[in-house]
């Protein structure tokens, strides 16, 4: 079984609408969720692509409903027998608890894929001898499709992954598990004692600052230190970016990033993975985990 692999320009085009997709599984990862849909009329989605989802029965059963969809990176995406989409969901508000309860057999509304891809690393910097692959909480579940897929290609990849403590972590057993990672944590409980940024300005001063392309998705102000890091050190780096969605493919406006030469960028259909050097800064209004 094996994903969409290729590094084409553009994301893969998501059909009109929304369709209604059934939950096939739902377990724990860890501190997180990992639930999975099968999609039989969709296409296998692009490493760093998104899906707007929204439960189709019982979305309202507390007064702090959510009214939208919410946007969710893909962890993974394989065809055995009709695309199958997993997604990693923390348990933060009403809208992720109704995603995290979800049981197999019910249905989610879900458009999809929506957004611009990661870059193959010869497209992000030629020259390049490998990939380097930074994911802080949730945001380490478009890195787990793109480390696979560069796997099959046979792109050397480091990965290096962070979180709070041992509650706020998860998905390392389902997603990672085939990889060695290096792994940083707040609390100091294993790995790491501190940020996953720190593991990366270490190995950034080293000789694979020059030949390496970054990847790295997770909370704005990681993301903010990467791309930072990363001019620092004149490394290439795309960041799969986190903004309030509404829409998803560019009607509302909602999801404004400022551009480093001035202007916007709609993240929802110019993002969500987009070239550190062309935004001012990763950390946008309404932003955050």
């Amino acid at each position: 079984m094996s994903g969409n692999g290729d590094f084409e320009d553009g994301g893969t085009p998501a059909p009109f609408g929304r369709r209604a997709l059934e939950v096939v599984d739902n377990h724990a990862s860890g501190g997180y969720r990992l639930f999975s849909l099968r999609d039989p009329e969709g296409p296998l989605p692009k490493a760093g692509q998104f899906y707007m989802l929204a439960a189709a029965s019982r979305w309202a059963e507390r007064e702090e409903r959510p009214f939208l969809p919410r946007a969710f990176s893909v962890a993974d995406a394989i065809d055995d027998g009709g695309p199958r989409l997993d997604f990693l969901v923390d348990e933060v508000g009403p809208g992720t608890e109704r995603l995290a309860g979800l049981r197999t057999g019910e249905r989610v509304w879900a458009s999809g894929p929506l957004g611009t891809p990661f870059s193959a690393p010869a497209e992000l910097a030629p020259g390049s001898a490998g990939a380097v692959l930074v994911g802080g909480g949730i945001g380490i579940a478009p890195l787990a499709i793109l480390r696979r897929q560069l796997a099959q290609r046979g792109v050397a990849t480091r990965v290096l992954l962070g979180f709070r403590d041992r509650k706020h972590s998860g998905g390392l057993e389902d997603l990672f598990a085939c990889c060695e990672a290096r792994l940083a944590y707040e609390d100091g409980h294993a790995g790491h004692k501190g940020y996953v940024t720190d593991l990366l300005a270490v190995l950034l001063q080293g000789d694979d600052a020059a030949s390496a392309a970054v990847y790295a998705c997770g909370p704005p102000p990681m993301l903010e230190a990467v791309r930072a890091l990363c001019e620092g050190a004149d490394t290439a780096c795309e960041l799969a970016l986190e903004s309030p969605m509404a829409c998803g493919f560019g009607a509302c406006f909602g999801c404004a990033v400022p551009l480093a030469g001035g202007g916007y960028m709609r993240l929802c259909v110019d993002g969500p993975v987009v070239r550190g050097d062309r935004i001012e800064t990763a950390i946008v209004a309404g932003s955050g985990h």
